[in-house]
């Protein structure tokens, strides 16, 4: 297989970035969002980032914080990485107002998640998905998350809005990878692993890279498995993808942004505590993930 000279419009290794709070989590801070949006960057060679996702707390952050967040990041980083924001809530209002926030920052895509909780019906879901894509000009990737928004996106709906214009790709954290084979076998979808560890059985069915969490740390593992695969090398692809299995899996020994967190904040990144409801990951499960990062080469 002969690596593709096109390159998927956000590019293909991607994080979904935590919100660094103060720490007691009553405020953003903005002096270390960019500075961790640099570390990702240009240490750890992401080719871009997702702000303001559930990774990120948006639920628990306001419109102006979003806001305040992006500038940061576009500025740190905007001219060397993809910045897609997320704006994808359970109101389509609030979801177009969100848009052309971000797009008036200047961000290079949107994120948009399934309405969560209200699980709308199908064709209802199709209208919100377009009037979020119709409200700007920038590229949508669409967030099929099942388990936690309580609906998939069908695959027929998939595959009738790949005609939007700016409907360019999906975060797949369906864990159905025939079901996103399908979609790929008909469309020109940009398919990222929104889990960790599909990203190689997803490049298996013509996937194009990730969002991760676990690649605030990991991310030198994700793109080995990205290049080894791109470049026909499968054995060595399967090989990388071994050695980085428990570490894309032990992230959520917890929940993921809590151990994201506490682990960068082991090693030395002020990145605060979580907004309830979320809580303070157990330090039992932080020191092992932390041990298990180093045991595996994936050091600060």
């Amino acid at each position: 297989m002969a690596e593709s000279d096109m390159t998927p419009v956000f590019g293909r290794l991607l994080t979904a970035m935590v919100t660094p709070f103060t720490s007691d989590g009553a405020e953003v801070d903005y002096a270390q969002v960019a500075r961790l949006a640099s570390h990702l960057v240009d240490d750890l060679g992401h080719d871009g980032l997702v702000v303001n996702g559930t990774t990120g707390e948006s639920p628990t952050t306001t419109d102006e914080e979003k806001r305040r967040v992006l500038d940061a990041v576009v500025t740190a980083v905007g001219d060397r990485a993809s910045i897609v924001a997320g704006v994808g809530t359970f109101s389509t209002r609030h979801s177009i107002e969100l848009a052309r926030q971000a797009a008036e920052v200047g961000v290079d895509g949107l994120l948009v998640v399934t309405p969560y909780y209200s699980r709308p019906p199908a064709d209802a879901l199709e209208d919100h998905f377009v009037a979020v894509a119709d409200a700007t000009e920038l590229p949508v990737m669409l967030y099929d998350i099942p388990h936690r928004a309580g609906i998939p996106i069908p695959e027929d709906m998939l595959i009738r809005l790949d005609a939007h214009p700016r409907i360019r790709a999906v975060k797949d954290a369906k864990a159905n990878i025939v079901s996103s084979s399908a979609v790929l076998s008909r469309t020109n979808l940009a398919y990222y692993a929104g889990d960790d560890a599909f990203l190689l059985p997803l490049l298996s069915v013509g996937g194009v890279g990730v969002v991760g969490t676990s690649t605030h740390f990991t991310a030198s593992a994700a793109r080995e498995i990205i290049d080894h695969y791109l470049a026909g090398r499968v054995e060595e692809a399967i090989l990388a993808n071994q050695h980085a299995l428990p570490a894309f899996q032990g992230v959520f020994a917890t929940q993921g942004c809590m151990m994201v967190k506490a682990t960068l904040e082991a090693r030395g990144f002020d990145v605060g505590a979580c907004r309830p409801p979320m809580g303070k990951a157990p330090a039992d499960a932080v020191a092992s993930y932390v041990s298990l990062l180093e045991d595996l080469g994936f050091g600060s």
